[in-house]
């Protein structure tokens, strides 16, 4: 093999791993949350889609205008919540939950989950086991 195709070679094959790293880097970034703030919400489920790579809860919360906003909170994956003790029909429509998050850096109106309570003071985490012991 000669040196040029050596070289174009390498080149080739450095180029495919950053592409995937940063790709990578990217699914996993909290860039657009803003990981310094905590936000309470509290409001129903109105669906939870229990889906790859990310689940995600919509949530109904009441405004000040006598109207409801719906929020858009990701949580983890549906994998690491299985083991967790999850399952898709952990969150139901019309549950009531009070949840924190972290919210987005662009004011819209949705977040990352940090934790949520249920009415009957059932915690619901995204991480470790479903309740609080």
């Amino acid at each position: 093999m000669t040196v040029k195709k050596l070289s174009l070679k390498t080149i080739l094959l450095a180029s495919l791993v950053a592409g995937a790293a940063s790709v990578a880097m990217a699914h996993h970034s909290f860039s657009a949350f803003d990981v310094t703030t905590e936000k309470v919400i509290v409001g129903s489920i109105k669906k939870f889609d229990w889906s790859n790579p990310h689940t995600w809860a919509w949530i109904d919360v009441p405004n000040e205008q006598g109207g409801v906003d719906t929020y858009g909170v990701e949580g983890m994956s549906p994998n690491y919540l299985a083991r967790r003790g999850w399952s898709r029909t952990t969150l139901k429509p019309g549950d009531k939950l009070t949840l924190t998050i972290r919210p987005m850096k662009d004011g819209s109106k949705g977040g990352m989950w940090v934790t949520a309570k249920r009415p009957n003071g059932e915690i619901l985490l995204m991480g470790g086991t479903i309740t609080d012991p």
